[in-house]
């Protein structure tokens, strides 16, 4: 009966130990973190072939240097463009987004930036708004 005992108090000692909870060193790795100010622009009513450019933008809030690696739209009618220099920590970027507003209607489209940030390295960025008829010509 003792050996049963001593055996069981031993597995049980061992069994907490293996579930007890370690505690890690915070990573104090250096990497990149990008913080938009809005992820949304709602550009109203447009004009039809008035201005669809807009300026998403973004700082580095990590501690290494940002790197946009793509920004990738799912219609030819909206096109994206950013600096390919890295953004060092502390710093700001921006990504233009350019709607083609000859297209009347409705928008709503989305831009997915992707990047070297550790916590969120993929973003989506939306555009919305609606682009107005064009104008009667005068006769």
């Amino acid at each position: 009966m003792k050996k049963f005992s001593l055996s069981t108090m031993l597995a049980m000692v061992l069994a907490y130990a293996g579930f007890a909870q370690q505690t890690e060193a915070p990573d104090e790795t250096p990497h990149a973190e990008i913080l938009f100010e809005k992820t949304v622009h709602d550009f109203g009513a447009i004009e039809y072939s008035g201005n669809g450019t807009y300026e998403f933008q973004f700082s580095n809030t990590g501690t290494a240097p940002l790197l946009i690696n793509s920004a990738n739209t799912t219609c030819g009618c909206t096109v994206p463009s950013f600096s390919k220099a890295p953004i060092a920590p502390g710093e700001k970027g921006i990504i233009t987004v350019k709607y083609d507003t000859t297209r009347q209607g409705a928008i709503s489209k989305s831009i997915t930036v992707n990047s070297n940030a550790k916590t969120s390295p993929s973003v989506v960025l939306y555009i919305k708004g609606e682009v107005k008829a064009p104008a009667a010509p005068a006769k």
